[in-house]
């Protein structure tokens, strides 16, 4: 067998996160010590989200693998960013954890980033979804009997904001959004599927909109708030635990 890789997993929570995890876990030569989540310190939610930490937690429990927080500002410019996530991944590299896990599939700069940052530290990354079509994998998604719940939507997706994610809906996305909302269109919570002990309970709380001014400079990371700048704003759904 390869030799083991020691893992972090990048756990924003959402479907994309889910079917990462979903494969890593079925790969022998991955071991998981943490999931991994940035969190806003202000509202103690998954940064970009919107999801409140109680739900996180609910959902590393019903997962299995220790939860590790990231604590961020509201909205941190780059430099404390990239700082702050140097000191985590310094603290990982000493603890013999050798490479760290994500979501992504197909932003090339979003990778590059996510590499020269890791590689810093004497890391390297693993993208299981990485290159995978789009509607396929949110197919797979469903056909895997995982279920998850649409909390973030750019201004402009208002309608399927707090909708439980299926292919009829999926099918009638705008031709410009992306199956997956890999460009940002919109974030998600997965509650129930093969990865999960339990479903997550919760209960759907208002909806409100959030405007962000647009940085000098951005983190290319869909985790933190200071990626959230093609729009004006975004329609969160708040869920209750």
């Amino acid at each position: 067998m390869a030799d083991k890789k020691i893992c972090i997993f990048n756990w924003s929570g959402g479907k994309d996160s889910t079917l990462a995890l979903h494969y890593a876990l079925q790969d022998p030569t991955i071991e998981i010590r943490y999931l991994i989540t940035t969190v806003t310190e202000k509202y103690n939610r998954v940064s970009m989200h919107g999801v409140r930490e109680a739900l996180l937690i609910k959902q590393a429990e019903s997962i299995g693998i220790p939860l590790y927080q990231i604590r961020l500002g509201e909205m941190p410019d780059v430099e404390s960013y990239d700082s702050t996530m140097k000191m985590h991944l310094s603290k990982f590299k000493e603890e013999g954890i050798t490479h760290s896990i994500f979501g992504d599939i197909f932003l090339e700069d979003l990778r590059q980033y996510r590499e020269n940052k890791l590689a810093e530290i004497g890391l390297q990354a693993i993208f299981p979804l990485w290159q995978k079509d789009t509607k396929n994998l949110i197919k797979e998604f469903l056909n895997l009997r995982y279920k998850t719940i649409i909390v973030c939507v750019q201004q402009n997706l208002q309608n399927i904001c707090g909708k439980v994610i299926s292919i009829d809906l999926i099918s009638k996305l705008p031709a410009d959004i992306d199956p997956c909302g890999e460009n940002g269109e919109f974030h998600t919570f997965a509650f129930e599927g093969p990865i999960f002990k339990n479903k997550i309970p919760f209960t759907i709380g208002e909806q409100v909109f959030r405007t962000y001014n647009a940085p000098a400079k951005t983190t290319p990371d869909d985790n933190s708030p200071c990626s959230s700048t093609a729009l004006s704003g975004f329609w969160y759904i708040d869920l209750l635990p």
